[in-house]
């Protein structure tokens, strides 16, 4: 399993942005992810700033962490993409009916969110059957 350092993963997202500003060639996870950094104006300073490779995100200072953020938005693209957990694809696809599909992946965030926060307060491995009933909770 690919497990990058905070550093990699910034510097994955930072060097995606200036290929992208330098129009030059993306690979195709490069592409997935200056997507969603285009979606993301507000964290465009970000990407193009050489200290954001060592900044510290904190809730106390009320920032988003936008590599997490963006990351999130990668490994929720990769379980779209498998059907992983099993019934992610057809719950997004429900959302859709109702949200954009913005706010339907930030529905899908926050339930990862929630459910990995509680993996690692109990030490147990994420629970699937929770994190898609936290997703559907918002199907109308």
């Amino acid at each position: 399993m690919f497990n990058p350092t905070r550093e990699q993963v910034r510097q994955f997202f930072t060097e995606a942005w200036r290929k992208h500003k330098s129009r030059e060639v993306l690979t195709p996870l490069e592409s997935i992810a200056v997507d969603w950094a285009l979606q993301h104006p507000e964290y465009h300073a970000d990407l193009e700033s050489p200290e954001a490779l060592e900044a510290e995100y904190t809730v106390e200072q009320g920032r988003t962490n936008p590599f997490l953020h963006l990351s999130m938005h990668l490994a929720i693209a990769e379980q779209l993409s498998v059907d992983q957990p099993p019934g992610i694809r057809a719950a997004y696809q429900q959302l859709l009916a109702t949200h954009d599909e913005h706010q339907a992946v930030h529905i899908i965030m926050e339930s990862l969110g929630q459910v990995v926060w509680e993996a690692q307060r109990l030490g147990k491995p994420l629970d699937n059957d929770s994190y898609l009933e936290l997703i559907r909770k918002h199907i109308r």
